[in-house]
């Protein structure tokens, strides 16, 4: 990997290999190790990581020889992940359960140095807005005892914003330092957006960029679609290299992640899946003019 080449985090799903997000088995079969040798190999400087596969490492590795193998494959980023229901009411057995996830991820944050811990709402739970804003500024707070971010991922059909606009504002009005959205081509293109509007947001909301691509109209249930037919960036009908300009255009400047859930993408052997996935990538990201 060169200077000029785009610092690029294969997501947790973009590296995972045969990890199947419908079934109970959410770890990857592959050894730690050799994922990160295999992603440096490939162009990649950062990885993600999922709390489950998180917890399977750690029974060979400790955070300690995590770090050790980062470092020796020159592996500047990595991304944590997932906390759900950490804005559900205290005595919710939901929110019990995500505290438990709050307190490995933000004590491997600080382990692993990670670059920020991705939050969301995949089951789509609806609360009033000001309950889940205070719960975002209190996980921001949290995080930054251990030097970490907090990236609120938007997503299309999220049981608490109806827009993009909503989870910036609340992103915004919660002014956390360490605490930014997310956004997800395909997410951000699902829930009707216009990429051109993604210029007007505020630098210091706009945490983490993750690209991919997919079908504009396909004919298949939306959870089909999302866990295993997203494509590679430039691979779809979406307008990436636009998303990657406004984007910039925005101020952001990288790293870059790449996530795609993809059951065809998920047979393939490790190096020709992290070199397809970081190659895809940096394809997009040189045509944008990064």
């Amino acid at each position: 990997m060169s200077s000029n080449d785009p610092a690029v985090l294969g997501s947790y799903w973009t590296l995972a290999g045969d990890a199947d997000p419908n079934t109970d088995q959410l770890w990857s079969p592959w050894d730690f190790r050799e994922r990160v040798e295999t992603a440096a190999d490939a162009g990649f400087s950062g990885i993600g990581i999922l709390h489950p596969d998180l917890e399977r490492v750690r029974e060979q590795y400790s955070l300690a020889e995590m770090r050790d193998i980062l470092t020796e494959n020159g592996i500047e980023h990595v991304e944590l992940e997932f906390i759900d229901d950490w804005f559900l009411e205290s005595d919710d057995d939901r929110r019990e359960e995500s505290d438990r996830i709050r307190s490995m991820l933000l004590e491997a944050a600080e382990a692993l140095d990670a670059r920020h811990v991705k939050v969301g709402n995949i089951p789509r739970t609806s609360r009033p807005l000001d309950q889940v804003e205070e719960a975002f500024v209190d996980l921001c707070a949290d995080a930054e005892a251990y030097d970490t971010r907090i990236g609120l991922e938007y997503m299309a059909a999220d049981g608490n914003f109806e827009t993009l606009q909503e989870a910036i504002d609340l992103v915004h009005s919660a002014d956390a330092d360490n605490g930014g959205i997310v956004l997800d081509t395909w997410h951000v293109a699902k829930g009707g957006a216009n990429f051109d509007d993604l210029r007007d947001i505020p630098r210091e909301d706009l945490l983490w960029v993750e690209l991919n691509d997919g079908y504009v109209d396909p004919d298949m249930g939306r959870t089909e679609e999302t866990t295993n037919h997203r494509l590679l960036p430039g691979e779809g009908e979406f307008d990436v290299v636009g998303f990657v300009e406004a984007v910039s255009d925005a101020g952001y400047d990288g790293p870059w992640g790449v996530e795609v859930l993809n059951a065809e993408l998920r047979t393939l052997p490790m190096a020709e899946l992290y070199d397809r996935g970081y190659e895809t990538t940096a394809s997009v990201l040189s045509d944008a003019g990064q």
